[in-house]
């Protein structure tokens, strides 16, 4: 993983913060100086802020745990949806829907609902019924494609939320908050930093930004992926070995119990003979 350098991140933009007076006072610690009115983002902050990040992301990817991507503002979708789909990672990129994660098994129920609209067109079902019928349930899994399908594989709560403005997108950080859920997210100098448990101070506006820190964070979860992949096959072969190396062990012990028996059974037929035997004088 290589973090942007200075200049990098100074050709994506990702110095400009919003207004002064649009600011929250809580970002000054990222703050640099303002200039004509606008803020400037410190970049030596955000690139030690992006590497933390980045190097959090990629313990979680390791351990095999699913990372959350939220950003429904119009210069972020697209980047999202190619970045978090490129690592195998769920993501909205449309509404947040109310109580994703308050209230997930109501969004599962949802999930279980396109899942068996999708099995009715797969049997037959869907062709026996009316075409207006037809129609209405076509309309429903469009809908439900929409707002969930990038999340359709999640069959549990995420380990993490990634935020593109958590200014925009509050109600997906408070209910993260609520639930002990760590959020990463890219925060300007108009959004509140202490929702936020990983903070890249950013231009969370400008396409170019996102995506420069979005290729970084993933390429950070890539690897952790890749780490993963490495010790489960390590894994795999220790395992292999463990079992070759006992493999002689396990086919002379049937001979040794076979003997034990036979030993035994020798014996229970001398016992009589044993007996009956005189005592010697």
């Amino acid at each position: 993983m290589q973090i942007p350098s200075f200049d990098q991140l100074l050709e994506a933009t990702c110095h400009f913060g919003h207004l002064k007076r649009k600011w929250n006072p809580a970002m000054a610690p990222y703050i640099f100086m303002e200039r004509n009115g606008i803020h400037i983002i410190d970049l030596y902050k955000t690139q030690a802020k992006l590497e933390e990040a980045a190097n959090a992301l990629r313990n979680i990817a390791r351990d095999g745990r699913k990372i959350l991507f939220v950003a429904t503002k119009k210069q972020a979708k697209q980047v999202i949806t190619d970045r978090a789909a490129s690592v195998g990672m769920p993501f909205v990129v449309e509404r947040w829907p109310g109580g994703m994660l308050t209230n997930f098994a109501t969004i599962r129920k949802a999930v279980k609902k396109m899942d068996a609209i999708d099995k009715m067109m797969k049997d037959g079902t869907f062709d026996n019924m009316a075409k207006r019928e037809r129609l209405q349930i076509t309309r429903q899994r469009a809908k439900l494609e929409k707002n969930l399908g990038s999340i359709a594989s999640m069959n549990r709560q995420p380990a993490a939320l990634f935020v593109v403005d958590v200014l925009k997108e509050h109600i997906a950080v408070a209910e993260a908050n609520r639930l002990g859920i760590p959020v990463f997210g890219i925060v300007d100098t108009n959004s509140d930093p202490n929702s936020v448990d990983f903070v890249i101070p950013a231009n969370d506006d400008a396409s170019k930004s996102i995506d420069l820190i979005l290729a970084t964070v993933c390429e950070a979860i890539n690897e952790g992926l890749q780490e993963r992949k490495v010790t489960e096959a390590d894994n795999a072969a220790e395992a292999a070995e463990e079992e070759a190396a006992a493999a002689p062990e396990r086919e002379r012990r049937p001979r040794r119990e076979r003997a034990r028996r036979r030993i035994s059974e020798v014996k229970e037929e001398a016992a009589p003979a044993i007996e009956e035997a005189p005592a010697a004088e």
